[in-house]
Formats: structure tokens, C-alpha cells, sequence
């Protein structure tokens, strides 16, 4: 099975669009999403709509848990701040209804799918060195952990009584006997230096794990963002993917 991963959209509608056609393009037969649907972006609802109903799985992302009320936003930047409390006013209640059914993690075949860590989920703890990835491996319920909630596309190896090794997201094929972390990267946003949407195809059958970078309309999601009065900040990164 040919299972396509996502994370981090972030109301980016254009990205998601460009994304699910390239996904479908690539004859993906089952699609899951990794949290973060709304948050940044202009458009939450339609993304939600879409993932909605193209997506499989639906994980919770913090900036999703934010939008239900379930956690606080005090410790955000506060562009993100704004982004957030401006997502809160223009959900519907239908929009509200869809992320209720968010899942927090789950376990598919050989992996293990969560927004930010396998070591308390809800916490959404940053994997962002291998001494945060040493904490999340014994958590792990099967071979491969997908994650998203950094934006950066990462790939963590477990070393017997050492740290993992970590490298930047590449395709590959995971070791028979080995355990990994795997960051998929965003949608929509980017944080690596490459405004192209980020996403993973994951070949059950022969273990092949491939990123794909998609190019979008950042401009037309740029133009959006500037009518909702979105802060300038998340307007002018889509554009250079930090």
C-alpha cells in the first residue's frame, strides 16, 4: 500500500490543493494528515473541508487544539497569537464539529503517526535534536514514528546506547531491524529555506519512504492572507519557506 502522509497545512489552500493533485498524480491509495489543518493561513475552513474529505486519518495539531479551546495560546509568538485568535473568530460550527473528530495518534501497519512526539502527544513536545529524539524512541509503538509540528523535514535513527543520528529528509529505505523518527515537513509552511509544500509517500510492500517538494501559488495565497489582515511576518515567509 501506497500511503501519503501530510502535516502542518495551515489553512494554506492553494498548497493543499497543489499537494492532493500531486498526491493523486503519484496514485497514493490512502492519505492521512498529521495535525496543524488551520493556524497562519486565510483559509481554515476550506482546508478543513477538504482534508475532511479526501483524508483518512485526521490527527490534532496544536494550532487545531488551540482552535477548540483545549490549550492556550500565552506561549505563542505573537504573530501566532493573532494568526490563532483570528482563526478562532472565523470557524464555523461545522468547522469546529470536523476537528472534534481529530484523533491524537494512531498506529497503521509498520507505523506509528503522530503531530509532534510519540512522548506525550498532547504536550506537543519539539523534536528538533537527536536529545529530543532519544526521549521519543521508547515510545514508539512500531518501526516508523511520522511527524510533523516543526516544518523541517527530519529523519532520526536509533543507535544502541547512543544518540540517533539525524539527517535531513531524504528519500530512503529503512533498515529491516532499524527504528526512525521521520519528520514529513509542511504544507503549508515551510521552515527549511524551499517555499515548495512538503510531503511523504510511504510504500508499505517495499518499505520505500519518499519526500516530495511541491511548488503552489504562493502568491495568490500571499494576496489572501493580505485582505484578511493577516500579520505581514507569515505573509512575506511563504516566500522564502522559514
Amino acid at each position: 500500500m501506497r500511503i501519503a502522509l501530510i502535516s502542518d497545512i495551515h489553512a494554506n489552500l492553494e498548497a493543499l490543493q497543489a499537494v492532493l493533485n500531486d498526491i493523486e498524480r503519484k496514485k497514493a491509495d490512502v492519505i492521512h494528515c498529521l495535525g496543524d489543518v488551520v493556524g497562519y493561513g486565510s483559509d481554515p475552513s476550506a482546508c478543513l473541508n477538504l482534508v475532511s474529505k479526501t483524508c483518512q486519518i485526521k490527527l490534532i495539531g496544536n494550532h487545531d487544539h488551540a482552535a477548540l479551546g483545549e490549550s492556550s495560546t500565552e506561549d505563542y509568538s505573537p504573530v501566532a497569537k493573532f494568526a490563532a485568535d483570528w482563526t478562532k473568530k472565523v470557524l464555523s460550527d461545522s468547522d469546529i464539529a470536523v476537528m472534534e473528530t481529530f484523533t491524537v495518534e494512531e498506529v497503521v501497519e509498520d507505523s506509528h503517526l503522530v503531530h509532534a512526539s510519540p512522548f506525550e502527544p498532547l504536550e506537543f513536545h519539539y523534536i528538533l535534536s537527536p536529545h529530543d529524539a532519544r526521549h521519543s524512541f521508547p515510545c514508539l509503538k512500531r518501526k516508523l514514528c511520522f511527524f510533523g509540528h516543526t516544518h523541517v523535514p527530519m529523519i532520526f535513527t536509533e543507535v544502541k546506547n547512543g544518540l540517533p543520528r539525524q539527517k535531513i529528509g531524504h528519500s530512503f529505505v529503512p533498515d529491516t531491524d532499524g527504528r526512525y523518527l521521520i519528520n514529513i515537513g509542511s504544507v503549508g509552511q515551510p521552515r527549511d529555506n524551499d517555499p515548495r509544500a512538503s510531503y511523504v509517500i510511504h510504500d508499505t510492500a517495499t518499505g520505500d519512504v519518499e519526500y516530495h517538494r511541491v511548488a503552489y501559488d504562493i502568491k495568490t495565497t500571499q494576496e489572501k492572507m493580505e485582505q484578511a489582515q493577516l500579520p505581514e511576518l507569515l505573509i512575506e515567509r511563504l516566500s522564502v519557506g522559514q
